[in-house]
């Protein structure tokens, strides 16, 4: 037995017969003669096991319980009660006292009391030592999870990444063939056609490179203090000269929403995103007649710092284009888009701790809404505010 034992009674006999008897037993023990005294050595030796008298002078048993569970909650504490003192025995167990034990102090009870401390000493390291080693457990699978994940992530990139690759590069060889036939034929038919695929395909290049820089760029956010309406004026003014171009009527409404912290420039570059997409569905859908129309609007949304709203009249998509559209490289562009510039839009509004979903009908446009918390991102400072 290595458990250090705290004996505390006001009798100055019981605790030399007694102690000298728990000592024999292999504990290691020390006495007080008072709660004020035990309170003291309970501090220098941290015992494991305390047994009191439940009726001293200057500080009843109870009384002692109660600050050394305030102490040391795992402390095991055994009362000594005499045969009247029933009622405090109850209420020390109430108090989580470990057992009592009645005077005249009989030793084959006092073991029973001591083997059921030692017991629940025992079962409490056990179970510490358990939950120790399944928090251990759970950080291992917890780490090689998210590296496989990791790997998983980045192979689904490189696959993806490979596959954009390759119909550039497919694309590239059909012109590089069309513009020989051309050479070859002296066709200036064959050669404008054999041109403009190879420009269309390296402005594709040009395009996937800037959507892979722009993706590591907003692998970290810079969030601010700011309004919640300036990215939308922001990108409204870099895309409004491509809808004038393309006859399309670009709208917006804007709703005054409070202030919060968040990315400015990213969600900015989300809402690029949107609106070029918005753009490219109304220009393939302006052979059906219909009114060419992007529509982009700020709201509050309850429990939500800002919605914000993308809508066109534009080529829309059926349910199983829609349910792809933030997968990495998936692009409903053709040959035009990279399929990076949505991933790249759900990623930031995810970082952001926000929701993104769309709504579309084939023939009858689109509409992606996205809200952003507004506790998102660092604490109010408001040296930072203005």
């Amino acid at each position: 037995m290595t458990e250090t034992i705290l004996l505390v009674d006001d009798e100055a006999g019981i605790r030399k017969v007694l102690g000298l008897a728990l000592a024999d037993q292999g504990y290691t023990v020390h006495s007080a003669g008072c709660g004020e005294d035990a309170l003291q050595k309970f501090d220098e030796v941290n015992p494991q096991i305390v047994l009191t008298d439940i009726k001293m002078p200057d500080m009843d048993g109870i009384t002692l319980l109660q600050k050394i569970k305030q102490k040391n909650s795992d402390t095991e504490v055994i009362v000594f009660t005499g045969q009247a003192d029933m009622d405090l025995a109850i209420q020390s167990l109430k108090h989580d006292a470990t057992d009592f034990v009645t005077k005249p102090i009989d030793d084959e009870i006092l073991q029973i009391a001591l083997r059921r401390a030692r017991e629940r000493i025992t079962m409490r390291n056990q179970i510490r030592e358990y939950t120790v080693h399944l928090e251990r457990l759970v950080e291992l699978k917890a780490r090689k999870l998210i590296e496989a994940e990791r790997m998983a992530a980045i192979g689904q990139t490189v696959a993806g990444l490979s596959h954009t690759i390759k119909n550039i590069a497919g694309g590239l060889r059909g012109g590089i063939f069309v513009l020989g036939q051309g050479i070859d034929r002296d066709d200036k038919k064959y050669l404008l056609e054999g041109w403009e695929m190879i420009k269309g395909n390296v402005d594709k290049i040009r395009g996937l490179s800037l959507d892979l820089l722009n993706y590591g760029k907003y692998a970290e956010l810079n969030q601010e203090y700011c309004d919640p309406n300036l990215p939308v004026r922001d990108a409204v003014a870099a895309m409004g000269s491509q809808a004038v171009d393309g006859n399309i009527e670009l709208d917006v409404e804007l709703e005054a929403l409070a202030s919060f912290r968040f990315d400015s420039e990213a969600i900015q570059r989300c809402l690029l995103n949107l609106l070029a997409n918005a753009i490219d569905a109304c220009e393939d859908n302006r052979s059906s007649g219909q009114r060419c129309r992007v529509h982009i609007q700020t709201k509050a949304a309850a429990g939500w710092g800002a919605e914000y709203r993308v809508s066109d009249t534009g080529c829309g998509m059926d349910d199983a284009v829609a349910a792809k559209i933030f997968q990495g490289f998936f692009s409903t562009k053709g040959t035009r888009g990279t399929g990076i510039g949505l991933m790249m839009t759900k990623k930031i509004i995810d970082r952001h701790g926000g929701e993104i979903d769309v709504k579309s009908q084939k023939g009858a446009g689109s509409t992606f809404t996205f809200r952003l918390p507004s506790n998102a991102g660092l604490p109010f400072d408001p040296e930072t505010s203005s």
